[in-house]
């Protein structure tokens, strides 16, 4: 009897070993309260969504279902690498950590030496997987692919000055400096340029400076977001300034289009545009029926992204193992997502990834276009 029992406790052991294995266990270390919180709050809202609709179907393959474990990072660095700390310790495949390179980078310690995949949820600076090394990847298209992409349009629309603002605060906040140098590339004649610090409220100095040159810039661009780019943008408009204002996936948020009058015309790079019948079309109208209410950011189809990605790694893997993961991760072709395809084979983990135009029209989007870079123009990261 006793011989019996012992072989019914390895049996249980065994099943309960086999279903751990056969979840695939997602950490989520984001930042849902403090300043990156408009960014990640919406992100992890398709991140559920995608799990979701896996899980409803028995799981990645029909056979791998997802757990996610989740920490809210506040925002902070160091909360960020406790967090990190503590989901690899509990066991997971697949870490996702937040919207900034800043940030995401206090895990780097962790992450190496886990040796676990890790994916910021929207962070855009190409520098992330530079300094983050193998088994860190991005989720966005990359400052420098978003710039191109902004200066050859403004470029091709006739603008030949420009002026540029950014924050040695955070890497995101320098995508400006990859934007001056495209457009200098292009013969453009950039008139100069301001910093700020992150959560700055006056910018009359600065906005005064550009109210006094003269001509005015053509364009002046900046990847300043909330709460930074209202404030500025409104201190630019009311000094007199009527440049074409360029900003970027930052502000795409209902704030933005709620500016009124001073953000009538801005044009922004960010992931995706709801075309007729494209896929972001139809992520769009699942999020209604999900959520009760229209999405008012590209950010919740970019969660939604994410998991399709680590999906499409798990199968091509066969495996929830980690450093599986993380290769099959780096071989990816052709995903096809909400927002675009994606692809990271032949990258150094920023993804290939459409990059769309909006412009502020009547406090709604407006598509420009969702042009491919010149890939000879692209500049190369620049560490900070």
């Amino acid at each position: 009897m006793k011989r019996l029992l012992s072989t019914t406790a390895l049996i249980a052991m065994a099943t309960a070993t086999t279903a751990s294995a056969e979840t695939l266990r997602i950490g989520l270390a984001t930042a849902q309260t403090g300043g990156l919180a408009p960014y990640d709050a919406p992100v992890i809202e398709g991140v559920h969504i995608a799990v979701d609709e896996i899980n409803a179907t028995g799981g990645i393959g029909g056979t791998t279902p997802i757990e996610l474990v989740e920490r809210d990072v506040r925002s902070d660095p160091a909360q960020t690498s406790i967090a990190a700390q503590e989901l690899v310790d509990d066991g997971v495949s697949v870490l996702v950590l937040p919207c900034d390179a800043d940030p995401a980078l206090a895990a780097i310690g962790i992450v190496a030496a886990a040796q676990v995949p890790a994916i910021s949820t929207c962070a855009s600076s190409p520098t992330l997987p530079l300094i983050g090394g193998d088994y860190m990847f991005a989720n966005f298209p990359g400052d420098n692919v978003q710039a191109t992409v902004s200066a050859e349009w403004a470029w091709g629309e006739g603008m030949k000055t420009g002026y540029i603002l950014y924050s040695p605060d955070t890497q995101y906040t320098t995508m400006p400096l990859y934007f001056a140098e495209v457009f200098e590339k292009l013969g453009g004649q950039m008139l100069g340029e301001d910093t700020y610090s992150i959560g700055q409220q006056d910018f009359s100095a600065i906005t005064t400076r550009i109210a006094a040159l003269s001509p005015q810039p053509d364009v002046v661009m900046t990847s300043a977001y909330e709460p930074d780019f209202p404030s500025f943008l409104k201190a630019l408009r009311a000094a007199g300034v009527t440049s074409q204002v360029i900003g970027s996936d930052g502000i795409d948020s209902p704030t933005t289009f709620s500016l009124g009058d001073a953000a009538e015309g801005v044009v922004f790079s960010t992931a995706g545009h709801a075309t007729p019948g494209s896929p972001l079309e139809a992520f769009n109208a699942k999020y209604e029926e999900v959520m009760g209410h229209p999405t008012e950011t590209v950010f919740n189809a970019v969660g939604y992204d994410l998991i399709k990605v680590i999906e499409a790694a798990a199968l091509a893997a066969g495996s929830t193992e980690p450093q599986a993961l993380r290769d099959a991760i780096a071989d990816l072709e052709n995903v096809q997502g909400a927002t675009s395809m994606i692809t990271y084979k032949g990258t150094d983990g920023m993804p290939v990834r459409q990059v769309s135009l909006i412009r502020v029209k009547g406090g709604e989007r407006e598509l420009v276009g969702q042009p491919s870079p010149t890939a000879d123009l692209v500049p190369a990261a620049r560490m900070q």
